[in-house]
């Protein structure tokens, strides 16, 4: 085994990264320093953002220490079923070029609270923009700093507080450069991410290839498939569950493909102001160039995030990483086996590894950061607490925001049991609680004219308080807590849809429907053919690995 911690070249080559990245960030807000007192060239970058720049930052956004470390972890504990969330989301990418992002643009719509706001009223985009805050900061924000920081650690042999911290203070540093910076630095990191990502599961699944007395990449794979063949099927039958129901119980058969994971993927990647701020200042052509993307990079995502936790599974069963994945009160944590792996790779190429890690976890606090900014700034302070504020004034609010917004993660993330079940599905379960009402007040806020604020705002706020009263198990006569998380989103979804249905023919039209035609959902043909190429992609992945 290789020494425990960074050896000199791996300094090397991060500090290149760091260099990299901080200087390129630097070239750009210097590029266009004029339009820095301008809120909409701060927040969303209004114009200046390509296809591609679009594309990696929604990837390089997404994919963080959740994914890295959480979504490995549960590849060791479960298998490359977790990877459902991200060839669905490739899915679920094209729904939202089509469908969602032609009437965010039509409308002119810069922040979800305000998409709330325009189609229903004030008091609705309030309150869903205070539950974005707390769910931002004490959920996502947390998780991804707290997982960060813990590979890092793991890594590096710095402090983990330490490592809180420096992650947070260089994650500011491109934030408060605005989202061209964020947009553009995402570009390299995503190349790192790539490269690093691809560097750790080669070394991973050849590894494997050398406990049967073989080598190299291919070899290895066969050997994790042929050996853990339980840890190789996307879709879990609850009757078969090898790891006593705990599979099913996270991804529940069929639910993946034609229930839940639907809820959770368009609300993520078509409702969120993390995600869609990346396209909302762009045209609908550069937009869904971007989307598609996107779609495309997410196809590989699984080799880089999953396939590693299988890859140290196999290695757990052969007697390898026992003493390693045992956290410091010596109880067995999944997430530990990404940090273990990365501290099997070489010199130079661990320091590209640490470097791809941390490229996830600050794209990721950056992106986080900008949207609590967004949020707070545009719907939260400038309309009720500073109306006659210039420009300039709004923006530095903006950066004090994203400065106060993670010192408060730092102080938090200690204590949100982010450890108990799993990063990943930490976060999955605490923001599927607010997903399916949601999800239910944008979906029929676009297409159906006379859903109303009462059931919009019933959606909201009672979709909430039902998926928290399942979650806790506190409905009398039910026991929900024995319902796949999926499933109870679905269930939450389909009352939310049906309450807002009656209260919307009950109650008075309000009349605040969209602009919208048909026309606004054609695509071109290059979209079309590349929107072929990724279903048919999955479609092949889900038969093959049924």
């Amino acid at each position: 085994m290789q020494p425990q911690g960074l050896q000199t070249f791996d300094y090397l080559v991060f500090l290149f990264y760091f260099v990299l990245v901080s200087s390129y960030g630097y070239w750009i807000y210097n590029r266009k320093k004029a339009k820095e007192t301008n809120t909409q060239d701060f927040f969303l970058a209004e114009g200046s953002l390509t296809w591609w720049a679009i594309g990696a930052s929604l990837i390089a956004s997404n994919i963080s220490a959740e994914q890295m470390i959480g979504m490995s972890g549960n590849g060791f504990s479960m298998g490359l079923g977790i990877s459902t969330y991200e060839w669905m989301a490739a899915a679920t990418l094209l729904v939202v070029a089509v469908f969602f992002m032609p009437i965010y643009l039509k409308n002119k719509i810069s922040t979800m609270p305000q998409f709330l706001s325009q189609r229903y009223n004030k008091t609705v985009s309030l309150i869903m923009a205070i539950f974005w805050l707390i769910l931002y900061i004490t959920v996502n924000l947390t998780a991804i700093l707290y997982l960060g920081a813990l590979a890092v650690s793991e890594i590096s042999g710095i402090g983990f507080y330490s490592c809180m911290i420096m992650l947070a203070i260089f994650a500011v540093i491109i934030t408060i450069g605005g989202m061209k910076v964020i947009g553009f630095t995402d570009v390299i990191q995503v190349f790192f991410l790539v490269i690093g990502g691809l560097a750790a599961t080669y070394l991973a699944v050849t590894l494997v290839s050398g406990t049967g007395g073989l080598s190299g990449l291919v070899d290895g794979f066969k050997l994790m498939t042929q050996n853990h063949d339980d840890h190789f099927h996307m879709i879990y039958r609850e009757s078969a569950d090898p790891h006593g129901h705990s599979n099913y119980m996270s991804l529940p058969g069929l639910t993946v493909l034609f229930g839940g994971m639907w809820i959770v993927n368009l609300n993520y990647w078509g409702c969120n102001q993390y995600i869609t701020q990346r396209a909302l200042g762009a045209d609908l052509d550069t937009a869904r160039k971007g989307l598609l993307f996107a779609a495309f990079l997410k196809l590989l995502m699984p080799v880089i995030v999953t396939l590693p936790g299988i890859a140290a599974y196999a290695l757990y069963q052969k007697g390898m990483f026992q003493k390693e994945m045992l956290d410091a009160t010596g109880a067995f944590n999944q997430d530990r086996a990404y940090p273990v792996l990365l501290n099997l790779l070489p010199a130079g190429l661990k320091g590209l590894s640490f470097a791809a890690l941390t490229a996830a976890v600050v794209a990721s606090l950056a992106g986080k950061a900008n949207s609590i900014s967004t949020i707070f700034t545009l719907d939260v302070f400038r309309p009720y607490f500073a109306k006659d504020m210039s420009e300039k004034q709004l923006v530095w609010v903006g950066r004090v925001v994203i400065v106060v917004a993670m010192v408060l993660a730092i102080v938090v993330s200690p204590f949100m049991g982010i450890d108990k079940k799993g990063g990943f599905q930490f976060i999955q379960e605490m923001t599927g609680l607010l997903s399916p009402g949601i999800f239910a007040a944008f979906i029929m806020g676009f297409f159906w004219k006379k859903t109303n604020s009462a059931g919009a705002f019933f959606a909201i706020v009672g979709g909430f308080l039902i998926a928290l009263s399942m979650h806790n198990d506190w409905l009398p006569g039910t026991d929900w807590t024995q319902v796949p998380f999926l499933d109870r989103m679905g269930w939450v979804f389909v009352i939310c849809v049906s309450v807002m249905f009656i209260l919307s023919l009950v109650l008075p039209d309000e009349k605040k429907g969209l602009e919208i035609d048909a026309s606004m959902f054609k695509t071109t043909r290059g979209f079309a053919i590349g929107a072929f190429i990724v279903i048919a992609t999955i479609i092949s992945l889900y038969t093959y690995f049924w």
